[in-house]
């Protein structure tokens, strides 16, 4: 079978802002991954042997020159130590156990954090491809006739809409995010597409790679200071290494509500926006616009990123109501450069404990403003409730 991952630039580009961040400010912290099957997904015979013959040749990966020269033309926020670190880099399918009970899937994935963080969007792409290879799920091809990009990217035309590729980890095929992303960028000055979140798409197409950080960042600084001073020093450290590159912030690993009341004058000011990836997408908009006028800032002069579950239908709706009010841009995955007539895969791959400076084990949670994307045991859940008066 065909090596399923083929360049270690396969993957979103939050995961390397994230490991240069890392190397930066907590080289010596551990950590544990785990995987979590939202959807109750049942995986074929087999499917954890194929799955770890996979994650094994991912170790043959490396950085090549070209790659290398790119990263530094396109990416100057990452140093060059960084790119020289990264041009080392080598997986190692050791940090990754796979165990299959029957139909159930159990992966996880423990070592040093800058080791280990890369892991996450290469194999949960590479348990979406495998799934609907063992399964022989096709791509409808009707359903996608009637649901085409040509359309779709008309639509965003027609509104206006800013919108980039976030289809990587829950993709049906590596070669059809490809044609996607191909299709778009053939049409790039017609149109709104503003890129992709994955690096190796963004390099082959020429085009921006787009990404800032995951819950992961907030979860872990959590972890080591405590929940009331998390958000504050996720941001600090964040703006300490990216001296304001990279200005969008995730604001609901603790809810929305208790990230706003961290993100004051000097944050708003020095972060271009934030993104959002739970609960209602109006809600959230209102509460951000109401948020930077009471702190004195216009809010036409800041942007949300909308991630969460989106279609072509949502996202206009979405706009429409931001349009005079505040910026807006969108990253759209499963239902996009992914709408291809099959189910995808409801998943995730989460931070579950940290030791952040060879200190014992901290659970490391996350409490979304959608009560069914909390993740981490439930003590600990309600202990950070608890702390942060929710």
């Amino acid at each position: 079978m065909k090596q399923i991952i083929n360049s270690i630039l396969d993957n979103d580009l939050y995961k390397y802002s994230m490991m240069n961040a890392v190397i930066k400010k907590f080289p010596d912290a551990k950590v544990k991954y785990k995987f979590i099957n939202r959807g109750k997904h049942k995986f074929p015979d087999g499917f954890g042997g194929r799955l770890r013959k996979e994650v094994k040749k991912m170790e043959k990966l490396f950085l090549t020159e070209s790659e290398k020269i790119w990263l530094e033309k396109t990416c100057p926020y990452f140093d060059h130590a960084f790119i020289n670190y990264l041009e080392g880099y080598k997986y190692d399918s050791s940090n990754i156990g796979i165990i299959q009970n029957g139909m159930d899937l159990n992966i996880s994935i423990e070592g040093y954090w800058a080791d280990t963080i890369l892991w996450e969007v290469p194999v949960m792409a590479l348990i979406s491809e495998l799934y609907f290879i063992m399964t022989n799920e096709k791509i409808d091809d009707e359903y996608v006739k009637t649901k085409t990009v040509n359309d779709k990217m008309g639509l965003f035309r027609l509104n206006g809409l800013h919108y980039a590729d976030f289809g990587t980890r829950r993709r049906y095929s590596y070669q059809n995010q490809h044609d996607v992303v191909k299709q778009m960028t053939g049409r790039i000055k017609n149109s709104l597409f503003v890129g992709t979140s994955n690096t190796q798409l963004a390099y082959e197409f020429g085009i921006k790679p787009i990404g800032t950080h995951a819950h992961e960042w907030f979860m872990f600084h959590a972890a080591k200071y405590g929940y009331k001073l998390a958000n504050q020093l996720a941001m600090e450290n964040w703006t300490d290494v990216y001296r304001g590159d990279l200005g969008i912030a995730l604001a609901d690993t603790f809810t929305s509500d208790v990230f706003f009341r961290s993100f004051d004058k000097k944050f708003a000011k020095l972060y271009d926006g934030v993104r959002h990836d739970s609960g209602d997408a109006i809600e959230f908009a209102t509460k951000v616009i109401e948020h930077y006028k009471k702190i004195g800032i216009d809010p036409i002069t800041k942007v949300i990123v909308f991630s969460d579950g989106l279609n072509p239908e949502l996202a206009v709706k979405i706009k429409k109501f931001c349009i005079g009010k505040i910026m807006s841009s969108f990253g759209i995955g499963t239902n996009f450069s992914n709408d291809v007539g099959v189910k995808a895969l409801n998943m995730v791959i989460k931070l579950i404990e940290t030791k952040p400076n060879g200190e014992e084990w901290h659970d490391c949670i996350k409490l979304s403003d959608d009560i069914g994307k909390h993740t981490g045991r439930e003590y600990e859940i309600q202990l950070c409730k608890q702390i942060l008066n929710i």
